[in-house]
């Protein structure tokens, strides 16, 4: 029995073995992209999209600068007792179903809460709390 040997620089091996790296490459990026850190509501929300509303609300917090008609950042109470992943004091932040990070206008339902030295408390929203409360997001809180 023969066996031949292939020739790995013919065009029709390179192209399987580019397509193959290819599909290997972008599968990657889509798994990574496609894990929600959070649901708020139908809202998925990746730990990028977390990390950068936190950025922004912090960085105002740290200036003592606020956005928008409501003034954010501004103090959480967590007058629902959510068990947030670190302690306050909170502050809580917008973080928008567009995947913009927050600048004023709308705030949307959702926000991040973190505390004075900038860690990710958790992520709550309004959606499916009673009036102006909040409820941990899927994925949120110890």
């Amino acid at each position: 029995m023969m066996f031949k040997a292939t020739n790995i620089y013919q065009p029709t091996t390179l192209l399987a073995l580019l397509t193959l790296a290819a599909t290997t490459v972008t599968a990657s990026a889509v798994d990574n992209r496609a894990t929600c850190a959070y649901t708020c509501g139908s809202v998925c929300y990746y730990q990028s999209d977390v990390d950068a509303a936190v950025t922004q609300g912090y960085n105002y917090y740290e200036e003592g600068e606020q956005v928008g008609s409501n003034d954010y950042p501004h103090t959480e109470n967590n007058y629902e007792d959510i068990d947030f992943y670190v302690s306050g004091p909170y502050q809580e932040f917008p973080i928008l179903s567009t995947y913009e990070v927050y600048t004023g206008g709308s705030p949307g339902a959702d926000r991040v809460v973190f505390n004075t030295d900038g860690e990710l408390a958790g992520v709550v929203t309004h959606t499916g709390a009673s009036g102006d409360d909040f409820v941990p997001c899927d994925g949120c809180c110890a």
